[in-house]
């Protein structure tokens, strides 16, 4: 059954908002009921919305300074000690410049720590392509001992917030920094490792997307709809673990596949689909997100039309992949 979430129509009627708001929404939610949580950021309260947490619990509160590196091992070090850290940065500095300290510090030992890595994607904008980050999903989803959860909205990074802080492990929650519309609603059920279907039009081709470019997906699937291509659009919001079953259920029903994202295509969710579907129930793909490149300061939405992530390339790339399906090109003969 599709999850509880808001129809095309509706979005209009909810304040657009950033993933990392119902993060930092949620911090303080932890902080008052769970004495262990503790908050580490690198000079960037404002901007990784733990200001309010900083201010609630200052005795919980790190501030690292410009040290990722430190920030990680310090993490790790409270972690050993029963305590369950979160770390805040811009993903380019955490994990971008922290990923050993990742690596052999938390993931080896399988500590708790939290990595909360904001300002992903081209959505950044302004901020140009050294603060653009792009293969941290990548970078997170080939350690062992690592989760990996990139909401589609604000109500849904403040659920995943919630629960990662309940997971005996490492993870890494990947946040944006644009204001974006929202999707879900605060009763939607949300669980890490568990797809969730939020429109059947048919199964023509299923639309696996994660993050604020769910958003995009959907409205291409209502237009794909009005023109006469059924998709089933899928929020892939766990890429790393991959609910298999639910996968390649809608690879047997679909047979064929669009993946969307805002990272690069090489290493990304589109890969780990990609990777699953080859081992098991090899079908046609295409894949929407960066296409090994850099990006560039701009405005966002201009940005992601630039690179190949818009509404109306997710549309071409739907009905080039549909192309390849036999079934369809059986039935598109047949009309001729």
């Amino acid at each position: 059954m599709p999850n509880s979430s808001l129809s095309l129509s509706q979005f209009s009627n909810q304040k657009a908002r950033s993933t990392r708001d119902g993060f930092g929404e949620a911090l303080v939610e932890l902080g008052e009921v769970n004495k262990n949580i503790i908050v580490l950021t690198a000079d960037l309260t404002e901007s990784t919305k733990v200001a309010d947490f900083a201010k609630k619990f200052p005795e919980r509160f790190i501030e690292c300074g410009v040290a990722e590196q430190n920030m990680a091992g310090i993490a790790a070090g409270l972690a050993a000690c029963g305590k369950i850290p979160f770390i805040t940065s811009y993903a380019v500095f955490s994990p971008g410049r922290n990923w050993d300290q990742i690596r052999v510090s938390i993931c080896y030992s399988n500590l708790p720590v939290k990595i909360i890595g904001c300002h992903t994607g081209l959505s950044v904008g302004p901020d140009g392509a050294t603060h653009q980050a792009l293969e941290d999903i990548a970078l997170m989803r080939v350690l062992p001992n690592m989760t990996v959860v990139v909401p589609c909205d604000a109500i849904q990074a403040k659920q995943a917030t919630i629960e990662i802080s309940k997971i005996p492990g490492s993870c890494y929650l990947r946040l944006t920094r644009e204001v974006t519309p929202i999707i879900t609603q605060e009763n939607s059920k949300f669980q890490i490792g568990h797809i969730d279907i939020l429109e059947n039009y048919g199964q023509d081709v299923a639309i696996i997307a994660c993050g604020p470019l769910v958003y995009q997906a959907l409205v291409a699937a209502k237009e794909l709809n009005d023109e006469g291509i059924k998709t089933t659009i899928i929020n892939n919001h766990t890429i790393k673990p991959l609910d298999k079953a639910a996968l390649l259920k809608v690879a047997r029903d679909c047979g064929a596949v669009v993946t969307v994202e805002e990272h690069q295509v090489a290493g990304g969710m589109g890969s780990a689909v990609s990777e699953l579907f080859s081992a098991n129930y090899p079908i046609p793909m295409e894949f929407i997100g960066m296409q090994d490149s850099f990006g560039e300061s701009g405005d966002p939405d201009q940005l992601l039309a630039k690179y190949g992530m818009s509404v109306a390339k997710i549309k071409e790339m739907v009905k080039k992949v549909i192309i390849r399906k036999p079934s369809y090109r059986t039935r598109l003969e047949e009309r001729l």
